[in-house]
């Protein structure tokens, strides 16, 4: 299939997509907020530029959209219909990215969680898995 929009056109779409303060970050911040909890926004001295960071925690959260990281068996991660040979690669090397980060900042001591894009319609589930995340060294 063909792409339906000019190279031009594809090109300004694409990037009018935010990699900081989305739609679905911002939902991931009140709510962490409301929950009492203080984070750093995207430090960059830490591997893969975490979303929120919890010095003190020694802990990192990543918000990530279900198409861009491919979040397996999630239907917003659907492939695109035209030019897979351009996002086979690219998408994939996001998701292998994103495993590389997560193990230099675990092997640096820090632990990780991913919050996923359609995780978020489920608010106190999303709530709860933070909260278990946060707190789980001041039970060690």
């Amino acid at each position: 299939m063909v792409d339906t929009l000019s190279r031009e056109d594809r090109s300004r779409r694409m990037s009018k997509i935010p990699n900081k303060g989305s739609e679905p970050e911002m939902k991931l911040r009140q709510l962490i907020h409301r929950m009492g909890f203080r984070y750093r926004l995207h430090v960059k001295d830490l591997p893969g530029t975490p979303d929120l960071v919890f010095p003190s925690r020694r802990a990192v959260i990543f918000m990530h959209g279900c198409f861009w990281h491919r979040h397996d068996g999630c239907k917003l991660a659907r492939l695109p219909k035209s030019r897979l040979e351009f996002w086979l690669p690219k998408l994939e090397g996001n998701r292998m990215r994103d495993q590389l980060h997560q193990q230099r900042l675990r092997d640096l001591g820090w632990r990780v969680l991913v919050v996923w894009e359609c995780e978020l319609k489920d608010t106190e589930r999303v709530s709860s898995a933070v909260r278990r995340f946060l707190c789980e060294q001041e039970k060690r």
